[in-house]
């Protein structure tokens, strides 16, 4: 599925971290939960670049994801939270929130998300299963709940992508989802679109 993907992302790693959120993938029918693993790994594979990717590879981006209006700061340095892991997982009070929830100081050590595969996994789920972001709920609520991908494509990125923003990255990460539902047996379901 990810012929090209870098040596860092481990099957290992990744059931290692499914630990973290047992609901994933195990929540209603079996069409159900194949649907969220391809959503997933879908999202994994347009962030990563087909899991090539460990760490953002824009390092003029860097800087940007420190928000200084948030009371814990970013003491690990202005440039440390930028993407990392399979759904590239950036900005401090994202790698706060994810440490507290995980057990692991990721805002003063976020580098640990580039150096320990499990790490990489369980952020991203962790984001996947308890955040909504610029959408109305989680990526796990939207595939669960039959509500489709493209509230997924909302949840991570919503407006610059959704709602006109980029929908030629809408359509990629479709196009990708549809592949990966083949590969995976499973139709892709309704709602494809943000």
């Amino acid at each position: 599925m990810f012929p090209n993907r870098h040596p860092f992302y481990t099957y290992d790693g990744f059931v290692d971290a499914l630990g973290a959120y047992p609901a994933f993938a195990s929540t209603g029918t079996p069409e159900t939960r194949t649907r969220e693993v391809a959503a997933f790994l879908t999202h994994a594979d347009f962030e990563s670049v087909g899991l090539r990717y460990v760490k953002e590879i824009n390092e003029a981006n860097y800087w940007i994801k420190c928000d200084y209006s948030q009371p814990f700061g970013c003491p690990a340095g202005q440039t440390a939270y930028y993407g990392r892991g399979p759904i590239m997982f950036s900005w401090n009070f994202n790698y706060k929130a994810a440490g507290d929830a995980l057990g692991i100081d990721l805002l003063n050590d976020p580098w640990l998300v580039e150096e320990d595969p499990s790490v990489a996994w369980q952020t991203a789920l962790w984001y996947w299963n308890t955040q909504n972001g610029p959408g109305v709920m989680t990526s796990h609520q939207a595939m669960v709940s039959g509500s489709g991908f493209g509230q997924t494509i909302n949840s991570l990125n919503g407006a610059l992508e959704c709602d006109g923003g980029n929908p030629a990255s809408v359509q990629s990460r479709v196009d990708r989802y549809v592949r990966i539902t083949e590969v995976l047996g499973v139709a892709p379901g309704s709602g494809l679109y943000c």
